[in-house]
């Protein structure tokens, strides 16, 4: 039977953890599916366990340890599915993902990528800044709250997703850039038209480690996030004007670090907006600073950045309250 999904696995080095990783994805039985294990050049004993489950559906591929994007890249080539799913070596898929996110996707044609929600784990390695993150990712379900917090913070875990094949490959598929390959991949196709969403339950537990590369290549650091979100904010910010000044709703390092970003891409904030008393009145980046009580609809498009917990929520609250559109009057970004 031809598979459904093809499973996209890279991994290297985890020889602790791939026999669970991959006894999870075949326990998948409602959908026909394929495992598209590549070893990015593994010196441990990962390949051969992998080889050792003797199952015909997977594939193994031996890459050149060139990275995730061309372990992924390869992948693609011998994959046979219309919908590409993705997973680790050191996770673990809970039962029913794939077939809850085949049936979310042949029943919405405007998604490209289904997540889920997922469990970090171990307790004892998970900071609490991943907590908040996966806390906040996991409040994201429908397609509207991930368009509407896209350029907050990247909605879905990577290795939870099930992405369709034609929407990936619309896009140009994954791409060995200066930042984060997923968090890309999310912004070109939320370019090209596409929607995510999650299935509202738990898909994957998500593995936390020492070591990962978010803690260490440049690719995934803040600056790196922020210029990221910049790009594709900047031409969305100048569809969106239609003649009104752009300004920024956080006057604190937040706002400032992301206006800084925004004017690499040829944006500027004609002004900035504080509640603190002590801000108001100076200058931020050339611009003036004033208070919320003398912001205009007509005149001004506001994207909300600012870093305090919880002021996000109550800053989108107060718009909402006035009559401001999210999306087309005021957008939230990090």
């Amino acid at each position: 039977m031809e598979p459904r999904i093809s499973v996209l696995l890279p991994y290297r080095d985890v020889a602790e953890t791939i026999d669970e990783a991959l006894s999870s994805v075949l326990a998948e039985r409602e959908v026909p599916i394929e495992v598209i294990a590549i070893d990015d050049a593994s010196r441990d004993a990962s390949a051969a366990k992998v080889a050792a489950f003797r199952d015909p559906r997977v594939v193994m591929v031996r890459g050149e340890g060139a990275g995730i994007v061309r372990a992924l890249q390869l992948g693609i080539t011998h994959a046979r599915a219309p919908f590409l799913a993705r997973m680790d070596g050191d996770d673990v898929s809970l039962p029913g993902r794939f077939a809850a996110q085949l049936d979310a996707l042949e029943r919405d044609a405007r998604l490209a990528v289904i997540g889920g929600r997922v469990d970090a784990f171990p307790d004892h390695v998970v900071q609490d800044g991943m907590r908040r993150y996966v806390a906040w990712m996991n409040a994201l379900v429908s397609p509207e709250e991930h368009a509407r917090d896209l350029f907050v913070e990247a909605p879905l875990c990577h290795p939870s997703v099930t992405i369709r094949r034609d929407a990936l490959e619309q896009v140009g598929g994954y791409r060995d850039t200066e930042w984060a390959e997923d968090y890309d991949l999310w912004m070109r196709l939320d370019a090209a038209g596409w929607s995510f969403a999650k299935i509202d339950r738990d898909v994957l537990r998500w593995r936390e480690r020492e070591g990962r590369l978010t803690f260490s290549d440049p690719r995934y650091s803040h600056e790196r996030h922020r210029a990221l979100k910049a790009r594709f904010l900047a031409p969305k910010l100048a569809r969106l004007a239609r003649g009104r000044a752009l300004t920024c709703w956080g006057a604190g390092p937040t706002g400032r670090r992301f206006a800084r970003a925004l004017e690499q891409e040829g944006a500027r904030f004609s002004r900035f907006v504080d509640i603190d008393p002590r801000k108001i009145g100076r200058i931020a980046r050339g611009a003036p600073i004033v208070g919320p009580d003398v912001i205009d609809r007509a005149r001004e498009l506001i994207v909300v950045s600012v870093g305090a917990a919880g002021a996000r929520a109550l800053i989108r609250a107060e718009l909402t309250s006035r009559g401001w559109i999210e999306g087309d009057e005021f957008v939230c970004a990090a």
